[in-house]
């Protein structure tokens, strides 16, 4: 019976894991657990360089969550005192050294968004700066004493800087010493992160057999593709799907990607067995699932998770409202026009993008009216030097999913 269980765990948590480093120790841990009846320790990092988490952090929290549904103990670390250094891995330069109170900042609204995902009952969140600040110097030497250079720069993406010329600071040397000592101060178990983490990995458990600890495991989750089909999803792409979006914006996001990747969606974001998976994604590519049903299931599969599920389903009614019928949406936000775009003319269609922020600049409005994805009251605008005359309540579209009511300041 204690058999077929861990073959269940096992088969739980190996859902849509790329690696573990290493099954034998993960297997181990299991069986201790469960004959000593004493919860694993499973950690997660996460430096908080940004405010709004996306759905491609909740891979490793769904994976958490796993770990707590079997009774496992999770700790929730935010690297506040590493996030000041910025994690090098897989950079192409250095990080932007962030202040402590840009970290705090950024810090306050996690808590509210991973216990979207995670049971607080059953969490506890920790700050690395309770002990790392507090350090020592010479806790600092002997930490340093236990790696070498040499294990750094043979790292691909520090060799190709070291070799192109660019500037590698001591710091970005000393972040994997600090974000292993993390799973030495804790004693954890198991450690969950993103393919780009392996190589810290691989150090935390040397680290950790330094201190006369057993290493973790480590459970590996692939990068999830973004909203555009070929990139890690990723706020600075604008390919993300956030935590915290809306239920319908979050909705038309989902709809909008490609049906190559909805399988992995499926396998990383829901909870929808494995089986059932295998059988939809065998009926679309036979033809016998139309491609949109198999969307809008995982549409509202994710929305529900976040929001609830009428809302899922109100969001569905909306979408179908706005891109199968071609109607305005039911809700439209309103843009007020600065004064200062106003001329005898009317106002400047580059303006009136700038002033809705439907563009990053000057020359992404351009872009967007050249290529036709700009409409006021359904009349499309492709002239960049057009300008349209100040009347409140217009109606601005701009590509599929942004609408906005315009409103204009007096002159």
């Amino acid at each position: 019976m204690a058999y077929d269980r861990l073959e269940q765990d096992i088969f739980s948590l190996g859902r849509g894991v790329e690696e573990v480093i290493t099954q034998d120790d993960l297997i181990f841990k299991l069986v201790q657990a469960q004959t000593n009846k004493k919860p694993l320790i499973v950690k997660e990092g996460v430096d908080p360089t940004a405010q709004d988490l996306h759905l491609g952090h909740t891979v490793t929290f769904r994976k958490l969550k796993h770990f707590q549904d079997l009774g496992h103990e999770v700790k929730f670390l935010i690297g506040d005192f590493t996030a000041r250094i910025g994690d090098p891995t897989g950079r192409s330069n250095s990080r932007k050294a962030l202040t402590e109170e840009e970290v705090l900042e950024n810090a306050k609204t996690y808590e509210k968004q991973i216990f979207k995902i995670l049971d607080p009952d059953k969490t506890e969140i920790v700050w690395n700066s309770s002990w790392l600040k507090p350090f020592s110097l010479e806790q600092f030497i002997d930490l340093m004493y236990r790696g070498t250079v040499n294990d750094f720069i043979k790292r691909k993406s520090m060799a190709t800087r070291l070799e192109e010329g660019d500037t590698v600071t001591a710091t970005e040397l000393i972040y994997p010493f600090l974000q292993a000592y993390d799973s030495v101060f804790l004693n954890s178990d198991i450690e969950i992160g993103g393919m780009d983490q392996k190589f810290n990995f691989v150090f935390t458990r040397d680290l950790q057999r330094s201190f006369g600890q057993e290493p973790q495991a480590c459970l590996i989750m692939p990068l999830l593709t973004g909203t555009d089909g070929t990139e890690k999803m990723s706020k600075s792409l604008g390919n993300h799907v956030g935590i915290s979006d809306s239920p319908d914006e979050m909705y038309g996001k989902i709809m909008s990607i490609p049906d190559k990747i909805m399988y992995n969606w499926f396998e990383l974001l829901t909870d929808i067995p494995i089986d059932e998976l295998v059988s939809m994604e065998g009926a679309r590519l036979r033809g016998g699932l139309h491609p949109k049903d198999m969307k809008v299931r995982l549409a509202k599969e994710i929305v529900s998770q976040y929001h609830s599920l009428d809302e899922a389903l109100d969001s569905q009614k909306e979408f179908e409202k706005i891109y199968a019928r071609g109607e305005i949406p039911t809700t439209i936000p309103e843009v007020i026009v600065s004064n200062e775009f106003l001329f005898t003319e009317g106002v400047n269609i580059v303006d009136i993008l700038m002033s809705a922020g439907y563009a990053k600049s000057r020359g992404d409005a351009r872009r967007k009216i050249t290529q036709g994805g700009v409409r006021v009251d359904g009349e499309t605008i492709s002239d960049v030097e057009f300008y349209i005359p100040a009347k409140d309540g217009q109606i601005l579209n701009v590509g599929k999913r942004n609408f906005a009511t315009l409103k204009y300041e007096p002159g």
